[in-house]
């Protein structure tokens, strides 16, 4: 071991002093760039510095710190961070490994503008000496002890300081902690300043284990309905011949896809494939991206059906839905696998530790699944609007007969039954947050998780008034022949 040189630690100490995100990205160039043969240890007030030249073949590394004193390596008196390097940094006798452990005094936690304090003020940096080191496959693990107990109004979030937007992000993170426990993981896919976020859980434990059981069984009870739904309409010839059940078919064909794949997705995360996981996030996005377009396209024909009553007769119309509804989403995915497929993979729950595979990368959920879904339920909106003009003009209207009056009544159940209980249920996300929080969240899991259960409850009362008209028309034709 190489002894700790004086001017180096006093010149560590100056860039220190500042606290500034210019002196931390001076501090990292200063300790990679220290002239060191041998693994070098400093202490420097409130820093603490491992620098090691690894020799033979990478294969992952130990660091342990405490208040006052790190190893590599080897467990020290009451540690307080753990950090593991995986063998795929591939650090070779030309790079040096840099670990440091930073703590913040009199600062509350809040450091750089965080919005929620940081963990004891402390922050742990890593790089590799000529190595840009993110998409890791294999994780870098840094664990925490929580000295101080954690409770239900805040739960602790992995973040690391993004220089270039100087703002805190979770992105590339996966948060390892349950409720009550003592210490927390940080599973990152690469190297840079790291700390601990104590945020408000907007959940408390219990609800979780609720929403996440009502969430299951709601799904699991769509699931096996829909299934029954599209054996009724494949057994019934007369409901085959109706377009509109052509297009309610479709919508319960994508919801079976959607709960198909989410369902095991959580025990497949946990898995050590990669590649079944890779195929169920795709699958899980695709079905979603079909399921809120075949929404849209719902609203469209019911507008076709109540608005334009005459002259809305369109060449091939099912198949061109169908291109529509199946393959919009068939584009968009291919075009996220295309541009970066490493934007599908592990994704912690929120307010949880347990993963699902789903989409890793934020810009990507919020472009083709939030920005869709915003699009959809306005859309929605809209035909909805218009739609319940026109039924309501035409229930006033003195010359339509009662016949007609019949019909309009007909329209709005079916425009309540398919656009409401299909679309507009899935705004109830917007009332997820602040106050209501807690309420919005139960309203959206039961109803949307229920979604093919309604699906199923409405396909049986239209298949029953089918059957009805049917027998009404038969009896009537009966009627007429005994009387000639």
């Amino acid at each position: 071991m190489e002894p700790q040189k004086p001017l180096l630690k006093w010149g560590i100490f100056l860039i220190f002093l500042s606290f500034s995100t210019r002196a931390m990205q001076n501090l990292e160039q200063t300790l990679e760039e220290a002239d060191f043969n041998e693994t070098t240890y400093m202490s420097v007030n409130h820093l603490l510095a491992v620098l090691h030249k690894p020799k033979g073949p990478f294969r992952g590394l130990d660091f342990y710190a405490s208040e006052n004193e790190a190893n590599l390596d080897k467990a020290v008196t009451n540690s307080k961070v753990r950090v593991q390097l995986p063998r795929e940094l591939k650090a070779g006798s030309d790079n040096k490994i840099v670990f440091c452990m930073l703590t913040w005094p009199e600062t509350n936690g809040t450091i750089w503008g965080s919005s929620e304090p940081i963990y004891e003020s402390r922050l742990v940096g890593l790089s590799v000496r000529g190595k840009k080191i993110s998409g890791l496959q294999e994780h870098v693990n840094i664990t925490m002890n929580l000295t101080m107990s954690v409770n239900e109004t805040r739960k602790p979030s992995c973040v690391f300081f993004n220089f270039s937007t100087k703002k805190f992000s979770n992105d590339g993170c996966i948060t390892r902690w349950k409720p009550f426990q003592n210490h927390v993981t940080c599973s990152c896919d690469h190297l840079t300043y790291f700390g601990v976020l104590m945020v408000s859980a907007s959940l408390s434990p219990e609800d979780q284990n609720i929403l996440s059981y009502i969430t299951m069984i709601g799904c699991s009870l769509s699931l096996f309905t829909l299934v029954i739904t599209v054996i009724l309409f494949i057994t019934k010839r007369k409901v085959r011949a109706d377009v509109s059940m052509k297009v309610h078919i479709n919508l319960a064909i994508a919801l079976i896809l959607l709960n198909v794949h989410f369902l095991p997705s959580q025990a497949v995360a946990a898995l050590p494939s990669s590649g079944l996981c890779f195929y169920i996030a795709v699958a899980i996005h695709y079905s979603l991206l079909a399921t809120l377009i075949w929404m849209a396209l719902e609203g469209f024909h019911l507008y076709l059906l109540l608005v334009r009553v005459f002259n809305i007769y369109i060449r091939r119309y099912l198949l061109k839905l169908s291109m529509v509804g199946w393959g919009i989403p068939a584009v968009i995915v291919s075009l996220v696998i295309i541009i970066d497929k490493d934007s599908y993979g592990h994704v912690p729950l929120t307010d949880s530790e347990s993963l699902i595979c789903y989409i890793n990368n934020d810009i990507v959920k919020m472009v083709t699944t939030v920005g869709m879904f915003c699009l959809v339920f306005i859309f929605n909106i809209v035909m909805l609007g218009v739609t319940v003009r026109r039924v309501v003009s035409l229930r006033q209207s003195k010359e339509f007969g009662q016949r007609d009056h019949d019909r309009a009544k007909r329209d709005i159940c079916t425009l309540l039954g398919v656009i409401t209980l299909l679309g507009i249920t899935w705004g109830l996300v917007f009332f997820s947050f602040g106050y209501l929080a807690t309420a919005g969240l139960y309203l959206f899991c039961i109803l949307n998780s229920l979604q093919g259960f309604f699906i199923f409850l409405w396909f049986v009362m239209s298949l029953r008034k089918i059957e009805n008209s049917t027998t009404n028309t038969s009896s009537e034709s009966r009627t007429t022949n005994s009387s000639t």
